[in-house]
């Protein structure tokens, strides 16, 4: 369900967005139709402004998988609150993952990274890393904060902390 991607460069945030949309599909009682990724980023570092804007242009008017179109809404970490109608946070490599996680676990959201220090420090459910290979890493606390369960097919296919 997770293969079939094409090679891209590695940190790509265009192929990390790819698998944490597919990922939906795992979550027990998951959404349908149309959902909002807030893409999570802060403006004063470069490299969460560039992945900020890989992932954008990835979703373009959306990106459908598994029942579920993903579209992305740009949304500064300064101002979290405006993130409104999002069903998910995808944070930047670099942002404030504390404030975040917080704001994520306070409105019960996924919160997804391409970042691994994100998961392991516990502001995100779930970490996804493309390159060299799919790797899926699932921050089992967190995800428990905030009601997410995942299907036994998908636990089967990612690594618990």
């Amino acid at each position: 369900m997770l293969a079939g991607f094409s090679p891209v460069q590695a940190g790509d945030g265009a192929r990390e967005i790819q698998v944490a949309t597919r990922t939906l599909s795992f979550l027990d009682g998951g959404p349908t139709g149309k959902v909002v990724f807030a893409i999570v980023f802060d403006p004063s570092k470069p490299a969460s402004v560039a992945e900020k804007d890989q992932v954008m242009a990835a979703l373009g008017s959306g990106m459908a998988a598994s029942g579920v179109t993903v579209v992305g809404k740009p949304v500064d970490i300064s101002a979290l609150s405006s993130a409104g109608d999002a069903g998910a946070l995808y944070l930047t490599r670099g942002v404030n993952y504390a404030a975040a996680g917080a704001y994520a676990k306070s409105k019960k959201m996924l919160s997804i990274s391409s970042d691994m220090a994100c998961v392991q420090s516990g502001a995100c459910v779930m970490s996804v890393a493309a390159t060299p290979k799919v790797e899926i890493v699932v921050n089992s606390a967190t995800a428990a904060a905030i009601g997410a369960r995942f299907k036994a097919a998908f636990k089967m296919m990612i690594r618990e902390i």
